[in-house]
């Protein structure tokens, strides 16, 4: 089944002159609850982007032209999540695959904290541990409280750089950029690669490809002690984006209209696999 989503509906309230818009969606979610996460893939391509849900409707009459279908059928072969997550996965016996729902060991990429590097420290320090158990996996960049120049908070910025240096992980100072671009732009987050961030905007790597999710304080601290954690491989939902954004509307426009017509947590927890031609006309930067 499919639905008109009209994209252009944020951008007319900034943009006097938007016109009004729309590409043709469609959706398939799959079968069990799992993490949350999501991609984004035009056809003949990997990309990877975020997704939210809860958000209040854009149109009037949007909510009533949509559609879903699901299916509890396992499909065969895997999704792009799973073949990500298997390529990560640690612990697997032969021959098995890792499918929507399982639960499973991975060991992550990178594991990207910022300020609240400041807070993971002391929980890692807790655990008894001494040492990254992957200096190459831990990416600081600060970002959240830089205009703050109080004592307390650059005795923290002083602390977490110190703490680089002492186990060797990559660091990036106050100023750099906004964490999660400074991942992408560096090439910490990478196609077919699984990094995830203690921030819940940690799935904004899907843009390129890249499997992203967000883990809390103290999945961190233990990602650096065992450069591993545990993770639920989530159900997918493909959306297909059709034709192309007209003047004054930009890629934010189409993750605000998605989110007030999956306005029920119809794709909570899953990973957002999005699939058409429209994505081929979205830049990176509409994608991130």
């Amino acid at each position: 089944m499919s639905f008109r989503l009209l994209v252009a509906a944020a951008a007319a309230r900034r943009v006097a002159s938007a016109r009004a818009a729309s590409a043709s969606v469609s959706s398939s979610s799959a079968r069990r609850l799992g993490s949350a996460s999501a991609l984004c893939v035009p056809a003949g391509s990997n990309g990877i982007s975020s997704s939210n849900s809860g958000a209040h409707a854009l149109c009037p009459n949007l909510r009533q032209q949509r559609g879903f279908s699901y299916s509890a059928a396992r499909q065969s072969g895997q999704t792009l999540v799973e073949k990500i997550a298997q390529r990560h996965a640690v612990g697997l016996g032969e021959g098995e695959s890792v499918r929507s729902g399982d639960f499973i060991a991975i060991r992550p990429r990178h594991i990207m904290t910022h300020d609240n590097t400041g807070a993971v420290i002391p929980k890692f320090k807790g655990i008894g541990a001494t040492r990254l158990a992957d200096a190459q996996q831990p990416v600081f960049a600060l970002d959240h409280d830089i205009q703050n120049k109080g004592d307390k908070n650059m005795a923290k910025y002083h602390s977490i750089e110190q703490f680089a240096a002492t186990h060797g992980n990559r660091f990036y100072p106050a100023g750099r950029g906004i964490a999660h671009q400074v991942l992408v732009e560096e090439g910490h987050a990478w196609p077919g690669t699984m990094v995830v961030g203690s921030d819940s905007h940690s799935n904004m790597y899907g843009g390129i490809g890249c499997l992203g999710t967000p883990v809390v304080r103290t999945d961190a601290a233990a990602i650096w002690a065992t450069a591993q954690t545990w993770w639920q491989a989530p159900p997918v939902a493909r959306v297909e984006l059709r034709g192309a954004l007209p003047p004054g509307v930009v890629g934010k426009d189409v993750i605000v209209a998605l989110c007030a017509l999956f306005g029920n947590d119809e794709v909570l927890n899953h990973a957002v696999y999005y699939a058409g031609d429209g994505v081929h006309a979205l830049a990176v930067q509409d994608r991130l």
